[in-house]
């Protein structure tokens, strides 16, 4: 008769034999059904929600960006970018619009730095869009908590509208009709506030010929 394997042992290959069945199905087949799912019924949003020009990858709709002129002295790489006034400008970061450094300024509404960093910035955008600085709506002041939010209001959107279409030589109702077809409304028709995606409205500027400047 052949022996028979102790019930600690047996234990163990049961659980041994678990591990496999769950590894497989966890680990193999359920992620390999749900990329299927994905592929086919969301594509876009399943390979990272990319805007691409000319068939290369410039960015993705999730994640913001600046929109920057490059430095007046190219031999020094500590000089800061200036915002380019031919496209429209996103809301602040905290982290530069790196995923990697990801997140907020951890800096209290009263702290002083802040409130000097917010009044720098009022004035600032003021004079680049030629308006009032108490014109300036919110968003453009501060940074989102994730520092990556690619969203602005459609406020801040079209109190750009003018600038982006002097620098590209354009009629500003022909700018201000590209910000309406961009203005997404809230989520379920209640969650959030109306928005505009600025990677792809200044995709739409990129691509179309009616704003190339």
């Amino acid at each position: 008769m052949p022996r028979r394997l102790s019930p600690v042992v047996r234990n163990h290959l049961s659980a041994l034999r678990m591990l496999l069945v769950f590894t497989a199905l966890t680990g193999i087949i359920y992620p390999l059904a749900v990329t299927g799912v994905a592929q086919v019924a969301f594509p876009d949003q399943a390979n990272g929600s990319r805007v691409k020009r000319h068939g290369k990858t410039v960015g993705s709709s999730l994640l913001g960006q600046n929109f920057t002129l490059p430095g007046k002295n190219s031999h020094d790489p500590d000089e800061p970018a200036g915002p380019d006034p031919g496209w429209f400008q996103p809301r602040p970061s905290a982290g530069g619009y790196d995923p990697l450094a990801s997140g907020a300024s951890n800096l209290g509404p009263n702290n002083r730095k802040l409130a000097r960093t917010v009044e720098q910035r009022r004035a600032s955008i003021a004079a680049f869009d030629g308006v009032e600085p108490e014109d300036v709506p919110a968003d453009a002041l501060t940074a989102s908590g994730s520092g990556l939010d690619p969203h602005i209001s459609p406020d801040y959107a079209y109190q750009q509208v003018n600038r982006v279409a002097r620098a590209r030589r354009l009629k500003p109702a022909t700018v201000r009709h590209l910000v309406t077809e961009h203005v997404r409304g809230r989520v379920l028709g209640f969650l959030g506030q109306e928005r505009v995606n600025v990677v792809e409205l200044n995709s739409a500027l990129r691509l179309d010929a009616r704003f190339a400047g």
